[in-house]
């Protein structure tokens, strides 16, 4: 039986190192061509182009599952001549990442080019990215909004702060250098806490006004400058529900690219549940409630806008699995679960 287990072991820590390597490898690859124009421009011959169109992603609908194409290097070529531009054009792409077997995957904005054209020939559509992050595949998601948020990030930053000349990015689009001044600017995203309060029993969830009828989510907030995450928790909650946190614990963290590429950072938080009384900020919140475990086990079956109330109202739902504040709000339902059981 020792013999087996040995065998078991070595096989399972060989898997382990294989699928460390493959993963190391690939980071490295990456690394290399960000920093190395040369290298990258070559793999842009043989690599796959995720579409936009104004910051919005290109999708296919196939049945019901919608698509995220990734064109051939050729397909681009062709494309591109079809529309009589040259293939100077794929030097405003920028690298979004690789595949295992080091296939590098760029994503390229046509905006200066017909949409409805490029739709035609393309057999699908331009999709605004709050829709498209929430009916493509969960694998896609994230492929979406980097491309996204670096496209945003290089068209906003053209020019250098301090000398107001021209700045110019590098193949792989990692940095943007003004050569006036030799100032190197990196993409950068702006730090926001998501927080899922909870009295013990009971966990808090709110809406603005600009949100879909219906949908209510933890609250959230940016960093100020010299917070740390514990700090800005604990201002967040007091500033737009009134309440006072006693304890928190960090859940996870996840990139967004709304409204300018956000870094959120998802914690729980724990208050007196004999000093949880609302104190809503009306120029922050909409609305802000405690929601009961049976209610939230409920509005997580609902689709968004499915089930209205008597007054004609919307009754409550939460946001898509892709979004952290679920994964927040589900977590709090398995804490809340095994506690009873």
């Amino acid at each position: 039986m020792a013999a087996i287990y040995q065998a078991v072991r070595r096989r399972a820590s060989s898997l382990f190192c294989r699928l460390h390597s493959t993963y190391v490898r690939k980071m490295r690859y990456l690394n290399e061509l960000k920093e190395d124009d040369s290298l990258c421009r070559q793999a842009q011959t043989s690599g796959t182009f995720c579409l936009f169109h104004n910051l919005s992603p290109f999708l296919q609908k196939v049945g019901n599952n919608y698509l995220v194409p990734q064109l051939s290097a050729a397909e681009m070529k062709r494309i591109l001549e079809k529309f009589k531009e040259t293939e100077q054009w794929i030097e405003k792409s920028v690298l979004i990442g690789c595949s295992d077997e080091h296939v590098p995957r760029f994503a390229l904005d046509l905006g200066a080019l017909e949409k409805s054209a490029i739709e035609s020939e393309l057999e699908g559509s331009f999709t605004d990215l709050r829709k498209a992050l929430f009916v493509v595949d969960e694998k896609d998601s994230p492929m979406l909004a980097l491309g996204q948020a670096l496209l945003r990030w290089h068209d906003s930053h053209q020019y250098c702060s301090k000398t107001g000349q021209p700045t110019q990015k590098n193949v792989a689009g990692s940095k943007r250098v003004c050569h006036a001044s030799g100032i190197v600017y990196y993409p950068q995203m702006s730090p926001v806490v998501i927080v899922l309060v909870s009295d013990g029993s009971r966990c808090l969830l709110a809406r603005q006004s600009s949100f879909p009828r219906g949908m209510y989510t933890a609250l959230s907030g940016f960093c100020d400058l010299g917070e740390n995450v514990e700090e800005a928790v604990r201002r967040e909650v007091a500033e737009e529900v009134g309440l006072e946190v006693e304890s928190l614990w960090y859940s996870a963290s996840q990139h967004w690219p709304f409204p300018s590429s956000t870094l959120m950072v998802a914690c729980h938080a724990l208050v007196r549940a004999q000093q949880a009384e609302i104190s809503m900020n009306s120029q922050e919140l909409e609305e802000a409630h405690w929601f009961g475990l049976e209610e939230i086990v409920e509005g997580l079956k609902r689709k968004p806008g499915s089930s209205k109330q008597d007054d004609g109202g919307l009754l409550p739902w939460f946001p898509p699995k892709q979004a952290i504040a679920r994964q927040l709000i589900c977590e709090w339902v398995k804490q809340q679960t095994s506690e009873l059981a």
